[in-house]
């Protein structure tokens, strides 16, 4: 065969060998079988090897019949149940021989002497009982550089022949239909009308008009074995009602080895194409799986974003019932004010340490107590919200991975399915982890102490009825020391009148001022661990997430550069067809 190869098919040659290597590395990795591998290789292969032809179709078609027509001699056994349970290879050898290969295929040699350049094969029906028939007869269908479909003259095109003819029309081979059986037929018109129906339906189905050769297997055999079994008969009445002279010319003339070639150079195109558009739907499918794994990404940050909105509202109410322990306290100071800073109590004024504990039993009171109270409930809500957030994320992703395990997962089964399931199950894990770790105790005074550290480290006033009584001391004592000076000068009217009313709206200014600087100062050391907290919560859960997340946009980009990588790859396919053709159409003859 190597001579016949122009420079024009070793080029198409290295094509081809270079499209299924690059092919191979692709599949690799989108985790193609071991078995489309080894298709791969294979096809590889059998471009240095013997054309090989495969008979296909239903058992009781008369597959095993037409072969032992075409070979001139029963070489296999025939019957009316499912005789032939593994692959028969039928190849030249100068004595008839079987040699089992295992335990699906058969090879036998026999002395014809076609058989030096065509492999022949006979398959199991496709519909047999036994599964393994239909089973080993697809398998083996790939490797095939043409396929001959015999169908029962009185039971053509079936409905799982039908079947059967889409699953090999998908693998691009040529196919070539035999309608065996016609000696049934007894008038030439119900012959007509079943070729015509098997063609419409071919050409249907196909997509092209077939090449249909209506043969009588057993009228062909008898004939030639009533001519001492020759290969090729003379004719005779028998041999002309069976037909099978134009098929034999088919197969043995119109086959030659230029048309081979062609074929066979077609054949692992055909494979290649197969494989390709089956890939194509696996990064489909997995792009399909990623699209919803950057939802559920997209999901997680919108409810991050939201779970921030919320917590700033909601942060501003739980800090509003500190700011109303101070307001409350402006309040009584006010009262307290009105009711000391009066002419009938000027005897109690000049009692700055009366003053003072009036001060802070009626003003300050319990103000410290509140504040911490407010305080430890405003903890207690964000880390109980902060942990609630976590839960949240752990049984979301959980009903990611478990939903889209039952709707995807089968489709694209492998390492990408694998990898990705475990980075699900290990960002939950991870999630449940901080879920589970939490102890809202120890939390909520951990956090309690940074906030105290906080306050402490500010300029603020201090908190408690000490710190707020310390403030206002020095502005009651200056009052006092005026009013008593009032007082011994003989200013009575002029203090209730002038003075004491002065005082007294300079004194709660001054205590409205301080406790709302007090306030602002307590309200930004609050919102500062606020955010700070809140920040590092988001930072957690995204850094738990960041497997998953890492691990979708790479895959994302594997994908994309696979699928681009598919592309080129089908693109080359067409293009070899079509030189394919070209080359045929410039040196066969037409047929």
């Amino acid at each position: 065969m190597q001579r016949l190869i122009t420079h024009e098919y070793d080029r198409l040659l290295r094509r081809e060998r270079a499209l299924l290597e690059n092919l191979r590395v692709l599949l690799a990795r989108l985790d193609a079988t071991d078995e489309e591998q080894a298709l791969l290789q294979r096809s590889l292969a059998q471009m240095e090897e013997m054309f090989l032809l495969v008979v296909v179709g239903e058992f009781n078609a008369g597959k095993t019949a037409f072969l032992n027509a075409l070979l001139g001699s029963r070489l296999l056994s025939e019957g009316v149940t499912p005789t032939t349970s593994r692959i028969h290879v039928l190849r030249y050898g100068p004595n008839l021989h079987h040699e089992p290969v295992d335990d699906d295929v058969l090879v036998i040699q026999a002395p014809v002497e076609w058989l030096r350049e065509i492999n022949l094969v006979d398959t199991p029906g496709t519909n047999a009982v036994v599964q393994r028939h239909q089973q080993i007869t697809e398998h083996f269908i790939p490797r095939s550089d043409l396929v001959l479909f015999v169908t029962s003259a009185d039971r053509p095109f079936s409905e799982s022949e039908r079947l059967f003819l889409e699953r090999i029309r998908a693998w691009g081979k040529k196919i070539v239909i035999v309608v065996n059986k016609i000696d049934l037929f007894e008038s030439e018109d119900d012959l007509v009308q079943v070729l015509e129906f098997v063609r419409v339906n071919a050409r249907q189905l196909l997509g092209v008009e077939p090449q249909i050769f209506p043969v009588s297997a057993r009228q062909a055999l008898q004939a030639k074995q009533s001519a001492a079994g020759a290969a090729r008969v003379p004719s005779s009445p028998l041999w002309e009602r069976s037909r099978f002279a134009a098929l034999e010319e088919y197969i043995l003339t119109a086959l030659d080895a230029e048309t081979r070639l062609r074929l066979k150079l077609e054949n692992p195109l055909g494979v290649a194409a197969r494989l390709l558009e089956r890939y194509s739907q696996v990064i489909q499918d997995r792009q399909e799986i990623l699209r919803g794994d950057f939802q559920t990404l997209d999901t997680i940050e919108e409810q991050l974003d939201a779970y921030q909105v919320d917590m700033r509202r909601d942060f501003k109410y739980q800090r509003s019932h500190v700011d109303n322990v101070l307001y409350e306290m402006i309040e009584r100071g006010d009262r307290f004010f009105d009711s000391m800073l009066r002419i009938t109590r000027v005897m109690d004024l000049v009692n700055g340490e009366k003053v003072r504990g009036e001060f802070e039993r009626q003003v300050v009171a319990d103000t410290s107590r509140q504040i911490e109270r407010h305080v430890n409930e405003l903890i207690d809500w964000m880390v109980e919200r902060d942990y609630r957030q976590w839960r949240a994320v752990t049984e979301y992703l959980n009903r990611r991975a478990s939903r889209h395990a039952d709707r995807l997962v089968g489709q694209v089964s492998g390492e990408f399915e694998f990898n990705r399931q475990a980075m699900l199950a290990g960002v939950g894990r991870e999630a449940q982890r901080v879920v589970d770790s939490y102890d809202r105790e120890a939390e909520s005074l951990k956090l309690a102490q940074e906030v105290q550290r906080a306050i402490i480290q500010t300029a603020a006033v201090e908190v408690g009825a000490l710190g707020l009584g310390a403030l206002l001391v020095a502005v009651l004592q200056t009052t006092v020391l005026d009013v008593t000076g009032l007082v011994s000068a003989g200013a009575l009217a002029a203090l209730g009148f002038y003075v004491l009313p002065y005082r007294r709206s300079r004194i709660k200014a001054d205590l409205r001022a301080r406790v709302n600087d007090l306030r602002g100062q307590l309200d930004a050391v609050l919102e500062r661990q606020f955010e700070k907290e809140l920040a590092e919560s988001i930072r957690r859960i995204r850094e738990a997430i960041a497997p998953y997340t890492r691990f979708v946009r790479v895959e994302r980009d594997k994908l994309e550069k696979l699928e681009a990588d598919l592309a080129a790859a089908r693109v080359e396919v067409t293009a070899l067809r079509q030189g394919v053709r070209d080359l045929g159409a410039q040196t066969l003859p037409a047929s």
